[in-house]
């Protein structure tokens, strides 16, 4: 085999494989990150955390269960949220009881 035509392979795979690279550095494992980070959030929320859902809508939350929370919007006013949606938490409250899942 001439090592001409090996060479000229490579250079035509070359800029392919750097794309590759280039897209996982860029794109994949920054995504993977903030991913990792959101599922810490999620199995960190406690009682009396104040969060910011997906909607945009503010609340405090008053139960946590393992899928879903209790999130007050209004004084006397407590929706079912899943967890999922929750996009912050603003500022952390208290620590969850023992006895949450049954509120």
């Amino acid at each position: 085999m001439p090592t001409g035509s090996t060479t000229a392979t490579l250079m035509n795979i070359l800029p392919i494989i750097l794309m590759v690279v280039l897209f996982y550095f860029m794109l994949i494992r920054p995504q993977q990150k903030r991913q990792k980070e959101h599922m810490n959030m999620l199995n960190n929320l406690k009682r009396n955390d104040t969060v910011v859902l997906s909607s945009g809508m503010i609340g405090k939350i008053v139960r946590v269960e393992d899928r879903e929370v209790g999130v007050e919007i209004a004084t006397g006013v407590t929706v079912k949220v899943v967890k999922g949606m929750i996009a912050e938490v603003r500022a952390k409250g208290e620590p969850a009881a023992a006895n949450d899942a049954k509120n």
